[in-house]
């Protein structure tokens, strides 16, 4: 019973699974030195690339717009407030006049008038601190 048991380890040690997984563990199978400084070599070089141009239209406005804002699509992530008062996807301060409490928010257009409601994301909600059954008005800054 001990030689069926020693040879089925050896067999299994010798296996291309068992090999790949310790070498991906304990580090074998390094590549030599000379294949690093080619690799090196290579991605020092680089091209030149032209910086892009800047949108004009993303510049916002001075000053605070007031908005009254709700829960928007809870399974869309991140950090946004889709708002009829910006024409381009930039981020801006949102500020609750009622606590005080502020947050950096990525500011995605939508459709309708400018005095218009807004959705806020659920991550923003968290963010500002705010009840999500709740409308409430927030100060909307674009620098």
């Amino acid at each position: 019973m001990k030689y069926v048991l020693i040879t089925l380890c050896v067999l299994v040690c010798g296996c291309d699974t068992v090999r790949s997984t310790t070498d991906r563990v304990f580090g074998g199978d390094q590549t030599p030195p000379e294949a690093d400084e080619v690799a090196v070599e290579e991605a020092v070089v680089e091209e030149p690339v032209a910086p892009e141009p800047v949108a004009a239209t993303a510049v916002g406005w001075v000053g605070a717009k007031t908005t009254i804002a709700g829960l928007g699509d809870p399974t869309t992530p991140g950090r946004w407030l889709e708002t009829p008062l910006v024409d381009t996807e930039f981020t801006g301060r949102v500020v609750v006049p009622r606590t005080g409490s502020q947050a950096y928010i990525t500011l995605v257009p939508a459709r309708g008038p400018e005095s218009g409601g807004s959705r806020l994301s659920l991550d923003a909600m968290r963010a500002l601190l705010l009840p999500f059954d709740e409308l409430v008005e927030l100060e909307v800054y674009s620098n």
